[in-house]
């Protein structure tokens, strides 16, 4: 079963994603600030980061930045979620190392597609 850690502070965004990720047999691990994500991401060691933008204490870009800096969790595939649309969070993104992007309201199809390519890689 691959662990999935979902770092989101809306705690409705939370619980629907994590109880359809969980019926897709993915274990789900879940962190309500970027702090909070950073200590499981180096206690659990998941197989994928889903990562919102706009998160209390450190934010997303600041979590994916240590993330990707540090040599025990820099290989685990992080994908961006956000309501911000906007090309200039897509590319910051990528140049702080993320591994895909995917905008807000998630369409579980596609996500589900995009977490399937970067697990088998």
């Amino acid at each position: 079963m691959k662990k999935i850690l979902l770092i989101e502070d809306n705690e409705m965004n939370r619980d629907m994603l994590s109880r359809r990720l969980e019926r897709k047999g993915f274990e789900v691990i879940l962190a309500e600030d970027g702090r909070e994500g950073l200590e499981k991401l180096g206690e659990a060691k998941p197989d994928l980061v889903l990562l919102d933008v706009s998160l209390p204490v450190l934010d997303g870009f600041e979590v994916l930045r240590r993330a990707k800096a540090e040599p025990e969790t820099s290989s685990i595939p992080v994908i961006i979620l956000t309501a911000h649309a906007m090309d200039a969070d897509r590319e910051k993104s990528f140049e702080l190392g993320a591994d895909d992007f995917d905008t807000k309201p998630i369409d579980l199809e596609g996500l589900l597609a995009k977490m399937t390519a970067l697990l088998e890689e």
